[in-house]
């Protein structure tokens, strides 16, 4: 049975030169990896809008852009650091069940963010680095308690995320491990699995021009 959700949530950072996906320039340009981040949210936006919702929302750090989907409403990310900022922009949604993810793991399908608020109170997926990609609640009021404070880009981020929803009580679903894009060798695995996505085609223009740069 298919369960339509009260929120769909994407969670990112306005894909600009310089402030976006920095780890990717000891391999491309600040500007090509701001080109790979648009796809990442382009591919991660895409997916999300075939999950089942009421409402999809964007919790953006930056200007929205035309490259924001038709049927998607923005809202900005307060300040503070990103345990405070999940918490806010979940914990500010409306009543129903909910699920965020964020814009490093443009492999995202539908099928991986199958969360079942009738028969638990949270989910959580994993990335291999050791955070998590996404996290939804049966009750968005239940994430400020369990989320902030929560250490956040930390090789057990995810662990300690997972280690407060059970302390607090809840039922959590686990979803299928993903690998977040964060080095070149990561954007290389995804865009692999992933070869027909616009993330694939940002990653592999960029590749090619500095390999062309590099033969001049």
């Amino acid at each position: 049975m298919t369960i339509t959700l009260a929120s769909v949530m994407v969670i990112a950072k306005e894909p600009v030169a310089g402030r976006v996906k920095t780890r990717l320039t000891v391999a491309i340009t600040p500007e090509q990896a701001a080109a790979v981040a648009a796809a990442a949210i382009r591919d991660t936006l895409d997916a999300m809008s075939m999950v089942p919702a009421h409402r999809h929302v964007l919790a953006l750090d930056g200007k929205a852009g035309e490259w924001v989907p038709a049927g998607w409403s923005v809202v900005a990310q307060p300040e503070g650091g990103l345990d405070r900022r999940l918490a806010t922009v979940i914990g500010g949604l409306p009543p129903g069940p909910c699920l965020l993810v964020g814009m490093d793991t443009p492999q995202v399908t539908p099928s991986m963010c199958g969360f079942d608020p009738n028969s638990y109170d949270a989910c959580l997926g994993m990335a291999t680095d050791g955070g998590y990609w996404a996290i939804g609640f049966a009750d968005p009021a239940m994430a400020p308690e369990v989320i902030e404070g929560v250490p956040m880009s930390t090789d057990h981020t995810g662990a300690d995320q997972l280690a407060r929803m059970l302390h607090a009580g809840l039922r959590v679903q686990e979803l299928a491990p993903l690998l977040d894009v964060d080095t070149p060798e990561d954007a290389a695995q995804v865009a692999a699995l992933v070869p027909a996505s616009a993330f694939a085609g940002a990653w592999t223009t960029a590749m090619a021009a500095t390999a062309a740069g590099a033969d001049v």
